[in-house]
């Protein structure tokens, strides 16, 4: 069956008011890039004329301004999920424009398949290569594709002349069956390869072959600063004291990685320290560090569910492609992000949070409880079963007048139960084996914030005696001093006690 070429406004043609699409990618690596934006013009047309036109949105994570933020700004949006990290999309949700769902990577593929959210109506796929009997060589992301193209009832590629055909055997695309006749997943080590090179889809599903050049969409991150790069240091000093401790075995376990300054800096951290031996990824986002960790041979091998790089980054690694070859394996989110390999191969999970609290409780999404930053992500796939888990962030934030460490957070991800290491600039507390009054007193005591350490050791000062203490009247009381003041600092818990 011959393919069919078209061009993307003939594409985004095909499309209705109240589809539901599916896209490749994971963060804006393999994200579709033209067809998109075409559907967003013909929203604005149609919105013009008075005419309705929303699209469901199923991505893999965050995606890139082309696809995100052109169909937010149309306000095109019917409902979106999970992870986004774009400006217009967070204003549309914020706003209640996007009616927007969050949950963790792992679960969107399997959910869509047990049908909790509807048919897919068309998969909008990014392709290096892709041919007449339905052979699909996928670019730099994979995410939910395998599940997207097998559920929806059309495909439109978008053929992306910037990614190299040299990919192809980097990809390791394996779907697990559902219950009650899934069966375990057999990776044992990061580097072991399961499934297939290419995607294999019906051809006669494959509506039209929309041909592109375009890099992917990612922005480079802000360089590190003297916080990050001693939050870096932090956590490579606590996990070579793991190592000589005998916590962690002498060969190291794999790393899983967040993405951003924070992480950049961690991995940074983890290349200069000598004590740590040479060590594998199981992660979800591979970044521009881990091709020096590669290039530097600390990361040995990394496995995960994109590329997302720099443009320098990513023609950096094709112009050495077959080095890279032999150390990457890119794979879908519900098996990148997988727990039970996580929990199997003894991952140490390190994440970045936004906000904690005393007593170790994490939050990754809401600012003050309300305002959705980008989602939860995959860091609640790793974080409840890893080796040992991690996170991190700078003590305050706004110039100090926020502290990182509250009372209480203002809306929970991960809960005390799945964290083990909260590290800051100022150090590190560990609150493995740790009653709840011993944990709030570790992390004041080295994670918070000077400015901060005697406003919350008299926060505890006010609650209510019990296993953990609170004043429900003053929990927040932080959160409300801001509001108030645009600053956390100075709370008069005394009004909280009349």
């Amino acid at each position: 069956m011959a393919l069919r070429f078209m061009t993307a406004e003939e594409a985004a043609s095909y499309i209705n008011n109240g589809d539901n699409l599916a896209f490749s990618g994971f963060t804006a690596a393999g994200a579709p890039k033209v067809i998109t934006v075409s559907l967003a013009e013909k929203a604005a047309k149609l919105h013009a004329e008075g005419k309705e036109f929303k699209v469901g949105m199923l991505t893999g994570a965050s995606t890139g301004d082309s696809l995100d933020g052109v169909l937010a700004k149309a306000d095109a949006v019917k409902f979106r999920t999970p992870y986004q990290s774009n400006k217009d999309m967070r204003s549309s949700i914020n706003d209640g424009r996007a009616p927007y769902f969050d949950q963790h990577l792992s679960h969107l593929p399997q959910n869509l398949r047990y049908g909790y959210y509807g048919g897919i109506k068309w998969a909008i796929i990014e392709a290096a290569d892709v041919t007449e009997n339905g052979e699909i060589l996928l670019t730099s992301g994979v995410g939910i594709a395998p599940t997207a193209v097998n559920m929806a009832e059309g495909i439109f590629i978008e053929l992306n002349s910037y990614h190299q055909k040299s990919l192809r055997g980097m990809h390791d695309l394996y779907t697990p069956l559902d219950p009650p006749y899934r069966r375990e997943i057999p990776i044992y080590k990061a580097s072991d390869r399961i499934g297939e090179q290419i995607l294999k889809v019906d051809p006669s599903k494959i509506l039209g072959v929309v041909e592109t050049n375009h890099p992917d969409e990612v922005g480079a991150f802000a360089e590190g600063d003297a916080v990050t790069q001693q939050i870096g240091q932090n956590v490579a000093n606590f996990l070579s004291h793991e190592l000589k401790t005998g916590f962690i075995p002498s060969s190291f376990l794999p790393i899983q990685s967040g993405v951003g300054n924070i992480a950049n800096a961690v991995l940074g951290a983890l290349e200069k320290d000598k004590a740590i031996p040479p060590f594998e990824m199981y992660t979800e986002v591979i970044q521009d560090s881990v091709i020096g960790l590669m290039e530097s041979e600390k990361c040995k091998f990394a496995s995960g569910c994109s590329l997302t790089l720099s443009k320098t980054a990513m023609d950096e690694m094709y112009s050495h492609i077959d080095f890279f070859h032999s150390r990457v394996v890119l794979r879908p989110q519900e098996i990148s992000n997988n727990p039970e390999v996580a929990r199997r191969i003894g991952i140490i999970a390190m994440n970045t949070a936004l906000e904690a609290d005393i007593y170790g409780n994490i939050n990754s999404t809401h600012v003050l409880g309300t305002k959705m930053m980008n989602g939860i992500g995959g860091s609640g796939d790793f974080t409840r079963n890893a080796y040992v888990s991690i996170y991190s962030c700078p003590s305050v934030a706004k110039g100090g007048k926020i502290s990182a460490f509250v009372p209480m957070v203002s809306h929970l991800d991960h809960s005390e139960h799945s964290v083990s290491i909260i590290i800051t600039e100022q150090g590190i507390a560990d609150l493995r084996g740790k009653s709840p009054i011993e944990r709030a007193n570790t992390i004041i005591e080295n994670c918070v914030h000077p400015d901060y350490k005697e406003q919350l050791r008299d926060y505890m000062k006010i609650c209510a005696k019990g296993q953990t203490p609170h004043s429900l009247a003053a929990a927040f009381g932080m959160h409300t001093q801001f509001q108030e003041s645009g600053d956390m600092r100075n709370v008069d818990w005394s009004k909280y006690t009349k």
